[in-house]
């Protein structure tokens, strides 16, 4: 059961979850409140809001290397050559590095779900 001290706590991380806050703190403290009161429900709906924010956020990061680019084809060429190279991408041109707590949360998923089916 929460104190009243965790729901306050609760309510902000929801509140901060809802503007679609691109801090992991807000998301991480919430996941783990839910996975200690074994709401793995819920826990689930913050993974996926994280999971959307945080790969728009990677997108729009992506989208802004090449604004004001001229020549971007040239450039993108390189950008793929330089990240196959050092491993970044694989050889189809997959992203093999996943930045940030995006992969720890995509992991965290799997658990869930597993969990959830059982």
């Amino acid at each position: 059961m929460a104190t009243i001290q965790n729901q306050e706590n609760i309510s902000s991380y929801q509140e901060q979850i809802k503007k679609g806050v691109t801090d992991p703190l807000p998301y991480d403290r919430l996941m783990i409140y839910y996975r200690k009161e074994k709401e793995y429900k819920k826990e689930l709906q913050v993974i996926n809001r994280a999971l959307e924010i945080f790969g728009k956020q990677l997108k729009r990061q992506q989208q802004e290397m090449f604004k004001g680019v001229k020549s971007t084809s040239t450039i993108k060429k390189l950008s793929a050559q330089i990240s196959k190279f050092t491993g970044l991408t694989d050889k189809k041109g997959n992203h093999s590095f996943i930045p940030g707590p995006i992969a720890r949360w995509t992991k965290r998923k799997a658990t869930v779900e597993q969990k959830i089916k059982k």
